[in-house]
């Protein structure tokens, strides 16, 4: 198993979860973002620095994950692509993607995207809270003892 994360825009906090974790469990934990980024020192994480472009970051994930690898990540069609890989995807706020769920969540967001490209101003999530970052460390931790 193999904790890969979309890192471009993964919150701080949750990268100190996943650190964590990652010590904790001994597990693989690797960051790609297409800027350097400072990790704690361990055998347990990496990070991949990896061209600029858009879904660079996303494209490599995509290629390295391996059934039952877990993906953190916000984007929508990242986390249907690790799906379809046998892979979990879960985002920030610990909400955990499914083969039942996806399809809805990826109709949503192109509807969004269609409003947005209209002119209409839609906003974007709430900051992250405590209630959030709890949640996803329990998701995560649900995740590495069941298929640990």
């Amino acid at each position: 198993m193999h904790i890969w994360v979309d890192a471009d825009a993964c919150p701080v906090t949750i990268k100190e979860i996943l650190f964590r974790a990652a010590e904790r469990k001994q597990v693989m934990l690797t960051l790609v973002a297409n800027k350097a980024l400072h990790v704690p020192r361990s055998p347990w994480i990496s990070t991949r620095q990896v061209g600029h472009g858009f879904d660079v970051a996303d494209d490599y994930i995509a290629d390295q994950v391996e059934p039952g690898d877990i993906v953190i990540t916000a984007d929508i069609p990242l986390a249907a692509e690790v799906l379809n890989k046998g892979a979990y995807a879960i985002n920030p706020r610990g909400e955990r993607y499914s083969h039942d769920s996806i399809n809805q969540i990826l109709g949503m967001r192109d509807f969004m995207d269609t409003l947005r490209s209209s002119g209409i101003h839609t906003g974007g999530p709430p900051p992250l809270n405590q209630a959030d970052r709890r949640n996803f460390a329990n998701e995560l931790d649900r995740l590495l003892a069941k298929h640990r």
